[in-house]
């Protein structure tokens, strides 16, 4: 990269350069916001003003309980208007929200929140048992504070501060926030791999105002218009994973109305989309096709038409987004990781193919898509040299962005591997079209070798996912003698009463094979039929449970 020395003109001596902090966001939203409110399940719901004042109000509940600038938060509760106000107040005070995933094992719960060094714990009843036996072994935490949704007596052996509303009641409404340098970290979580313990990822005030700004206009590009003040938000990515792709930082800043589902229930979820006239969310493809599959939407009882959904975490299938599409939802796709805020790229079609029928946009929806503003990417080779955007070339992907993680917190020999020759690696495979529009092959790990030819597993996903009675569908790569290693699938049939047989599907798959799409050696070696698929706590296909089981 080549260095420059370009001009600096000195300010002028009483000017001001505001730091870019996370309290902007709110004051912002607050203004743009009109009526719209803040709603949970069908518990509570009330307007950004007092939205604005319970955060306000969590700031003094914090600072009395002794939490400090520099002090790491744990929140462990379900999505709710608690978990929003956490998302600011916490940060604004100078501390650092660590969102702690719930549905790692207890082990490794404890050893996120260890490695976090935890002072101060949010938690919901529900997460009590977890914690109780870890209080002795989190010896740097001074007190939990429950989050509860009705009043009730709880018998527990945690040193409990009071409960949430009880104690933000007697708080004033207003706090004197601080301001200090944007480059203070905000915000902490784990992210799991396939070897060794979850590693910490966290940005700062400025990564997260940078992102919410990019996410919020490219949310609101032409053709694309998932969100903006009029709308109303509910996600269906959890608020401990990548903030929630950090939606809830933009959907405030825009003033929307916004839902918050707590626990994800389908029946709750449908209800809540329903009654709240929900316009967006955001989830993995899993988590979209339980609603699509539940019986009130299959039976033609509740009618989603107009609900817009951007799906990440894994690709889209062509087979979910017709299904979605036939119901009346418009399915779209995003690309981002963990360590990138989240967002990358984001499916904004070209206006060509948006002009065109479903048929026709249908590929480019499954599509990673372009990267937004701010985004350098990349698809590389083995050796790092850029490959030409035609389509066809296959590499990593690596990127930069403003918001992207600096480390991983305490991991020294992992962020030097990240960062690798100054870009950020994301262990994707993927190409570059001539539009610039990303589409991801695979995961480096979970590309397939077959006698020294390369199987996408995801591309072989999305053709069985094609096949009637398949509702889920895994592929893995499989130890063989003679080729090295061999796909296989495990497929979740869409009536357990009347699964497809093994052979069905590979038939089907062999229409694929005439028409070029595949060659026969990507044929699974043998298709297994079975109730359930393993998950990651995020929902989304858990191979590496997959291999040890199979």
């Amino acid at each position: 990269m080549t260095t420059v020395t370009p001009k600096i003109l000195p300010a002028t001596t009483s000017a001001t350069n505001p730091p870019l902090l996370i309290s902007e966001l709110l004051e912002s939203g607050v203004r743009m916001a009109g009526d719209n409110q803040i709603v949970y399940r069908d518990l509570s719901r009330h307007s950004y003003t007092r939205f604005q004042e319970r955060v306000h109000q969590l700031a003094h509940l914090l600072t009395t309980q002794g939490v400090q600038a520099g002090d790491v938060v744990a929140v462990l509760d379900w999505d709710s208007h608690r978990y929003l106000e956490a998302f600011f107040a916490i940060p604004m005070i100078g501390a650092v929200l660590h969102t702690v995933n719930v549905r790692l094992s207890p082990e490794q719960v404890h050893y996120t929140m260890e490695h976090a060094e935890d002072a101060f714990v949010l938690i919901h009843p529900d997460f009590v048992p977890l914690l109780e036996p870890l209080q002795e072994r989190l010896p740097l935490v001074h007190g939990y504070l429950l989050c509860q949704d009705e009043p009730s007596e709880l018998n527990t052996t945690l040193p409990l501060v009071g409960e949430y509303e009880a104690l933000l009641a007697e708080q004033p409404t207003h706090y004197d926030f601080p301001t200090f340098d944007e480059n203070a970290v905000a915000t902490l979580f784990y992210t799991t791999g396939t070897t060794g313990n979850p590693k910490g990822v966290y940005f700062t005030h400025r990564q997260l105002v940078l992102h919410t700004l990019t996410e919020a206009s490219t949310l609101q590009a032409p053709g694309f218009e998932l969100l903006n003040r009029d709308k109303v938000y509910m996600p269906i990515t959890p608020m401990f994973h990548v903030h929630a792709w950090g939606v809830p930082y933009t959907a405030t800043l825009l003033g929307a109305t916004q839902v918050y589902p707590g626990r994800y229930e389908p029946e709750m979820l449908i209800k809540l989309l329903v009654t709240e006239k929900v316009d967006f969310s955001h989830c993995v493809p899993t988590l979209l096709g339980m609603v699509v599959g539940a019986e009130a939407i299959d039976s033609g009882e509740v009618d989603l038409s107009g609900w817009k959904v951007l799906v990440g975490g894994s690709p889209l299938t062509q087979a979910l987004s017709r299904r979605a599409w036939e119901l009346g939802i418009d399915t779209r796709s995003a690309y981002g990781m963990s360590e990138t805020c989240p967002l990358l790229t984001a499916d904004i079609l070209p206006q060509d193919i948006n002009d065109a029928d479903f048929d026709t946009q249908l590929p480019w929806r499954c599509k990673a898509g372009l990267p937004i503003p701010l985004v350098h990417m990349q698809v590389v080779n083995e050796a790092g040299e850029p490959l030409p955007h035609d389509g066809e070339s296959v590499g990593e992907v690596r990127v930069r962005a403003p918001w992207l993680t600096q480390a991983y917190y305490k991991e020294t020999e992992r962020s030097e591997a990240l960062w690798q020759d100054g870009w950020l690696h994301t262990g994707d495979v993927a190409t570059l079209d001539a539009r610039g529009f990303l589409q991801i092959r695979d995961r480096i790990k979970d590309v397939i070798k077959t006698g020294g030819e390369w199987v996408s597993s995801l591309e072989l996903e999305n053709l069985i996912a094609q096949c009637p009675g398949v509702a889920e569908v895994a592929v893995i790569g499989v130890a063989d003698d003679k080729w090295g290693e061999r796909p296989a699938a495990l497929v979740v049939p869409s009536d357990l009463n009347a699964p497809p047989e093994s052979d069905e599907i590979q038939a089907f798959l062999t229409q694929f094979i005439e028409q070029g799409k595949i060659n026969r050696w990507a044929l699974p070696s043998f298709i297994r039929i079975v109730d359930e698929i393993p998950k990651t706590s995020v929902g989304k296909l858990d191979k590496k449970r997959i291999r040890q089981d199979v």
